[in-house]
C-alpha cells in the first residue's frame, strides 16, 4: 500500500477552516503536519476535522505559531516543543509516531523561525533552534525507523527555488548561514522529497499576499519534507498542490505531499 504525508502552512486554520476541509475531503491524505495553526489547543476546530476519519494533535499558542498532526491511524507517542531550549515558549514543533497499517512512522510538523530582520535577535533565533532542530534530527536518525520532519522551513534552498535571487539574497529565509543550517540537515542522512524526485526550478509553496506576488507568478519554495534513509528509500512521489493557492481565502503557503511505498 502507499502513504501520504502532507505538510501545509494553512496561516490560521480558523480563517482558512473551509479551505482545509475542502482540501482534506479532495485530497484524502493519510497524514498531515500543518503549521501556523495561530490557535491555543482548546480552540482547534477538532470536530470538523475528525468527521474526516482524523485523529488530531496540537501544540498551540494564542494567535501565533502552532503546529498539529492529522492522521487517520493512530497517533501513539506525542512530542510538543523541540528538545534544547526549555525556556522557548514558542510553539513550533510537534512530533509523533503514526501506526500506519505496515508498521510505526515517525513525523514531525515544524514551523521553524523566519528570522527577520537579519543580522538581529530574531535571526540569531532562528540559528539557534535550526542547531537545535539538527541535534535532535541526530538522534532521531540512530533510531533508524522511517522518519519524516516535514514543515514550513523557511529557507529557500537554492537561488531556483525562488521568483528573483536579487531579491532575496539578504532575506533571512536566502543567508548563506541559514542555507547553511538546511544542508546540514541533510549531511546527517536526510533527503529533502523534492530535491530527489522532481528538482526542478521556479516550483514554488508560498506566494505572498503583498504586492500581486501570485498573479504574477512570483513565489518562492520554502516547505520541504525531509526523510530518513528508511523513509526515503520507499518516496514515490512529491506534488505541489498549487491549485490551493487560487481559491478564495486562500493561506499563502501551498500544501506539499509525499506518497510513500510504506
Amino acid at each position: 500500500m502507499t502513504l501520504t504525508i502532507a505538510t501545509w502552512n494553512v496561516n490560521s486554520i480558523k480563517a482558512r477552516l473551509a479551505n482545509a476541509l475542502d482540501w482534506l475531503a479532495e485530497a484524502k491524505p493519510d497524514i498531515v503536519c500543518l503549521q501556523e495553526i495561530k490557535t491555543v489547543d482548546e480552540g482547534f476546530p477538532r470536530e470538523e476535522i475528525e468527521r474526516l476519519g482524523y485523529n488530531i494533535i496540537t501544540h498551540g499558542q494564542k494567535s501565533y505559531n502552532g503546529v498539529a498532526i492529522l492522521s487517520k491511524f493512530p497517533i501513539e507517542e506525542a512530542l510538543p516543543g523541540l528538545p534544547g531550549d526549555e525556556e522557548d515558549e514558542q510553539a513550533r514543533y510537534l512530533e509523533a509516531v503514526i501506526s500506519a497499517p505496515n508498521g510505526p512512522i515517525r513525523v514531525a510538523s515544524i514551523y521553524l523561525p523566519n528570522g527577520n530582520p537579519a543580522p538581529g535577535p530574531k535571526y540569531d533565533y532562528k540559528l539557534a533552534w535550526m542547531d537545535r532542530l539538527a541535534r535532535h534530527a541526530e538522534t532521531l536518525l540512530k533510531l533508524e525507523e522511517p522518519l519524516v520532519l516535514a514543515g514550513d522551513y523557511n529557507v529557500i534552498p537554492r537561488d531556483s527555488d525562488c521568483w528573483d535571487a536579487e531579491v532575496w539574497e539578504m532575506d533571512a529565509l536566502a543567508l548563506p548561514q541559514s542555507r547553511a543550517a538546511f544542508d546540514r540537515l541533510k549531511w546527517l542522512g536526510l533527503t529533502e522529497a523534492f530535491e530527489q524526485l522532481d528538482g526542478r526550478a521556479h516550483q514554488y509553496t508560498f506566494y505572498d499576499y503583498q504586492a500581486g506576488r501570485w498573479n504574477k507568478g512570483q513565489g518562492i519554495r520554502i516547505d520541504h519534507l525531509l526523510c530518513s534513509p528508511q523513509a526515503a528509500d520507499h518516496l514515490e512521489s512529491i506534488d505541489i498542490h498549487k491549485a490551493t493557492r487560487g481559491e478564495p481565502k486562500a493561506s499563502d503557503h501551498i500544501p506539499i505531499v509525499g506518497t510513500f511505498s510504506l
